[in-house]
């Protein structure tokens, strides 16, 4: 059983050479392949990586050389194309987190074989932590509840930067973004290809900006448009209808249950919940739960009609699961699967 620790460095010559021993003495005894991406440092982080490779006669030891910045994601892409193990760690050389809880990750890997996946977190209990921006853990804690809510998971930290995936899962995977949305990126494939995400709790000692630290706010904006972009943007053709279907017919739906300044926000709740229609049926089976809306509002008028149109929403949606679970099973189809 091998292990990739894929490393990015980008500007870290303050901390490289004691992350790379912590490292390496952590995992001394484990079979291990390195594998360092500078990200196009410019303070003598890569001539120290040049220097630190050529020095080690084990051939578990990789260097790619970006000659310019190109983001943390690019640098990991670039990693996982040369990696070999089994398994694939993806360890931030900033030393604001400890190696030692990374091996701990990896040991749980090794004794069961069914967890495929294990996200460090820095918000679980039990771990040293010394936090010097509270805004950022606040921002960080909001984001995971909000792809919690968007991809139905129940992760603590999606952001942090410890990550172990198999190679299976990996290989399931789409990896479209550059920087630091990577984690974002990473967490959503792993949640839409339907692994199982386990967390285990890590040691956080974080930097200030003087003393290296990367992130700034512009990042935090991004974070909300990636998570968007993984949720309802990076899907299939099929979903991609299905989405922009749902979503404008249960606007046109909120258009028709409130007036004045109150149908901007009926609207707006009603097309998110078109979004996750959208998301779990097809054309055809959400055409169903909409046609049970159309027949529910013949049944009623006034006030009245909204509870005629709620009840046809809920009887559409639960036949249109059924009969789309029963026609999958029925037949393999592309053309039919693509509208059930």
């Amino acid at each position: 059983m091998k292990l990739s620790i894929l490393v990015p460095v980008f500007n870290e010559i303050n901390y490289i050479e004691e992350f790379t021993n912590n490292l390496k003495n952590t995992f001394i005894n484990e079979n291990v392949e390195y594998i360092f991406i500078n990200d196009g440092s410019n303070d003598g982080s890569e001539k120290w990586l040049e220097s630190y490779i050529k020095k080690q006669p084990e051939e578990n030891n990789k260097f790619v050389n970006l000659t310019k910045n190109t983001g943390k994601g690019n640098a990991l892409h670039e990693g996982l194309k040369i990696c070999t193990g089994d398994y694939i760690l993806f360890q931030d050389s900033d030393l604001e987190l400890d190696t030692k809880d990374s091996l701990e990750m990896y040991q749980i890997l090794k004794k069961d074989k069914t967890i495929k996946c294990v996200f460090g977190s820095r918000y679980l209990t039990g771990k040293l932590k010394s936090n010097k921006n509270y805004f950022n853990e606040f921002v960080g804690r909001i984001n995971s509840l909000i792809f919690n809510i968007l991809f139905f998971q129940s992760l603590s930290d999606v952001h942090c930067g410890a990550k172990i995936i198999s190679r299976e899962v990996i290989k399931k995977t789409n990896l479209t973004i550059k920087d630091f949305g990577f984690e974002i990126d990473l967490a959503s494939q792993v949640a839409k290809n339907g692994f199982d995400i386990f967390e285990y709790g890590v040691s956080y000692f974080a930097r200030s900006f003087e003393e290296g630290k990367k992130i700034t706010w512009i990042d935090g904006l991004k974070t909300y448009y990636y998570l968007f972009k993984t949720r309802f943007v990076d899907n299939d053709l099929s979903t991609q209808f299905s989405i922009l279907f749902s979503a404008a017919y249960m606007m046109y739906i909120g258009s028709h249950f409130s007036m004045g300044s109150g149908i901007l926000l009926m609207i707006l709740i009603t097309c998110i919940i078109g979004l996750f229609i959208g998301l779990k049926r097809k054309i055809a089976s959400s055409s169903l739960i909409y046609l049970f809306c159309f027949i529910g509002s013949l049944f009623s008028k006034g006030n009245g009609k909204i509870y005629t149109v709620v009840l046809g929403f809920i009887i559409g949606l639960y036949l249109s699961k059924k009969i789309s679970v029963l026609i999958r099973k029925k037949t393999t189809n592309r053309f039919i699967h693509f509208f059930v």
